[in-house]
């Protein structure tokens, strides 16, 4: 039995699991990792649980278990990590545990530069090989405990052949010459994800719609989007459990133009929350005209001749490469880049990729 393998049960539950699986994360030649989050069944959300694969097995850390996972991701750092579509995972990682892994190597964008044009790990593992994964289990509420049995194994399997995934395509890359574009995407993904976003508070409640509400309305928005993400925190559930999107424009704009609202209201909203959701509602309409929100128009600068001309160059050229190399033409630049570098090269190539740009150019 591969050593550490007495010691340490599918899921590490304890510190002591934990203290006892750490030796085979340091001895590790690989490591592949994964997260689950309950972003569709809580809110916040949370890390509910960290997979890790190596060659001695596949293991499920349970963060909620209030586990002290410094060592653990001690052991981690300064390691090349194998993720599936990093992003989420990293953001996570960075948010609640602060860790950010100084190298990765991602499945998906991996498969992506090679040209797949199915690149989710399922439709991966299955043409290469030639495993076929069950995904039922993949909105389930991972903060449950005791996970089933159909969990752990989905769980696992999200990181058990990652290695061997990342083997047959890192083999292409080099074939490809691409595995320098894939290096360099990755370092890009690091540093992207590790940097906290900027929130605006007077973006932040400016949902989908809410660019054709006029000022009355936008400060009913604001009222009523502030009431909501108070009570998604109290109930821990995702604000559009609590109202969606479109309910709250009707509302605003109903609510600004002196019509009657309460029909818009779900008839099953509790009693107290219903009672809190018509105070947020008198609360907006007593807001003073000047403390209105402004409007928020976006221009966009019509491109000259010129531009339009170079736009077209830039383009046809992105798409000559992407079409040579079968690969998605917004990998090497989306519009809207290809539009900045248009009005201005000097300026914007420098934030491009060196491969972008040496294709670009």
């Amino acid at each position: 039995m591969a050593a550490g393998l007495a010691f340490c049960p599918t899921v590490i539950d304890t510190q002591e699991k934990l203290a006892a699986f750490l030796p085979t994360v340091k001895a590790a030649a690989w490591l592949a990792i994964d997260t689950e989050a309950d972003s569709l069944h809580a809110y916040p959300e949370k890390v509910c649980l960290i997979q890790i694969s190596t060659a001695a097995g596949d293991r499920l850390v349970d963060p909620l278990a209030s586990l002290d996972l410094a060592p653990f991701l001690e052991a981690l750092a300064g390691r090349e990590l194998i993720f599936h579509a990093a992003d989420y995972d990293l953001r996570l990682l960075k948010k609640h545990h602060d860790f950010t892994p100084t190298e990765i190597f991602d499945t998906m964008l991996a498969a992506r530069l090679l040209g797949e044009r199915q690149f989710g790990l399922g439709a991966l593992v299955e043409k290469f090989l030639g495993v076929v994964l069950d995904k039922g289990p993949q909105k389930a509420d991972w903060a449950q405990r005791p996970l089933t049995p159909r969990m752990e194994t989905y769980a696992r399997n999200d990181t058990r052949y990652l290695k061997t995934l990342e083997e047959k395509l890192r083999a292409e890359l080099v074939a490809k010459g691409r595995l320098a574009w894939h290096q360099e995407s990755c370092a890009r993904l690091i540093a992207e994800s590790s940097v906290p976003p900027v929130i605006d508070p007077d973006d932040v409640w400016r949902i989908k719609g809410s660019t054709f509400l006029e000022r009355p309305a936008l400060a009913v928005l604001r009222e009523l989007w502030h009431w909501r993400e108070a009570e998604a925190v109290a109930a821990s559930r995702p604000p559009f459990f609590v109202l969606s999107h479109e309910t709250m424009i009707a509302l605003s704009s109903a609510v600004a133009e002196q019509q009657p609202f309460e029909q818009l209201i779900p008839p099953r909203m509790h009693p107290r929350r219903r009672e809190t959701l018509l105070a947020t509602v008198r609360a907006a309409r007593a807001v003073p005209t000047e403390q209105f929100p402004a409007k928020i128009h976006h221009r966009s600068q019509r491109p000259t001749e010129a531009e339009f001309k170079r736009f077209r160059a830039l383009e046809t050229i992105r798409d000559e490469h992407a079409h040579h190399l079968q690969i998605d033409p917004t990998l090497i630049a989306p519009k809207s880049v290809l539009g900045d570098l248009a009005r201005d090269w000097e300026q914007h190539a420098p934030e491009l990729m060196n491969w972008q740009r040496a294709l670009l150019q």
